[in-house]
């Protein structure tokens, strides 16, 4: 299957295969995409499969099916509370982009750089730009499964939680709420996301560690902009909020390869 897939054209094979899936998830009795949602996810799988391939697209799904999987953990128990997920967790065009659209930007880059349409020069001012995008595009993802894990598992299972700028306990479900349970889902998801990512080569054992480093900042530091700042602004949606939390988790891990590179490799 691999060869026909690696000889064909990627984007006619990504029409074809997204097409055949929608068409499945549409007919499916368990929803996990809402009708709009799914005509979105076609359009980023269409994407990544022309613009990083098979690979690219098996990073996606991970992240995707681990993070619906951990959305209905405790459902009926977080939903009494009123602190599910809205439509019992099936996602919609503004999660999917909310999620996707840090990692898309690097997977567009990495197609436009392997194109041709980007002058050698670039290769001058900044080395090694494909490998520095799929690291942020690994790393957007771990950010937000490490995210979605903590949080999900966190409302279910978390003994006490406490806001993450105070360290006082408040309720499960609270805006920058942190608990123990929660935090150690969230790792463990970002190092299972980067071992996929980096099985399917697009990174290295050392970007395992900046992926992972990278999430837990991100992840932290999005629970400081839900205590201080979402509930204060009503623009700062959970989808805003979704993609200035990926995209300082592939800032970060940039940044993470760059200082070792210079100071330390």
């Amino acid at each position: 299957m691999l060869p026909f897939i690696n000889s064909a054209n990627p984007w006619l094979v990504g029409v074809g295969l997204n097409t055949i899936l929608l068409g499945l998830a549409w007919i499916a009795p368990k929803k996990l995409l809402t009708p709009a949602g799914l005509f979105h996810a076609w359009g980023l799988g269409v994407l990544i499969w022309g613009t990083l391939g098979w690979q690219g697209y098996l990073v996606v799904m991970f992240y995707f099916l681990v993070g619906s999987g951990v959305t209905r953990i405790g459902m009926a128990q977080k939903e009494a509370e009123g602190i599910a997920e809205k439509r019992s967790g099936a996602r919609g065009p503004e999660n999917v982009w909310g999620s996707a659209l840090t990692g898309t930007l690097c997977a567009v880059g990495v197609g436009v750089i392997n194109s041709g349409f980007v002058g050698a020069n670039l290769q001058t001012l900044v080395p090694n730009p494909v490998s520095l995008l799929l690291l942020a595009f690994v790393a957007s993802f771990s950010t937000k499964l490490s995210d979605t894990s903590a949080s999900e598992v966190g409302k279910a299972y978390g003994k006490t939680t406490y806001l993450i700028t105070t360290l006082q306990p408040v309720p499960r479900g609270t805006e920058g709420a942190v608990s123990l349970e929660g935090t150690l889902a969230g790792v463990v998801a970002s190092i299972a996301i980067a071992i996929v990512s980096w099985a399917v080569g697009f990174i290295d054992l050392l970007g395992i560690v900046w992926c992972i480093l990278a999430a837990f900042i991100a992840t932290n530091l999005e629970s400081v902009i839900g205590a201080t700042l979402q509930t204060k602004y009503t623009w700062l949606t959970n989808e805003i909020v979704n993609i200035f939390n990926t995209l300082i988790g592939a800032i970060a891990a940039i940044s993470f390869a760059w200082i070792w590179t210079i100071f330390v490799a």
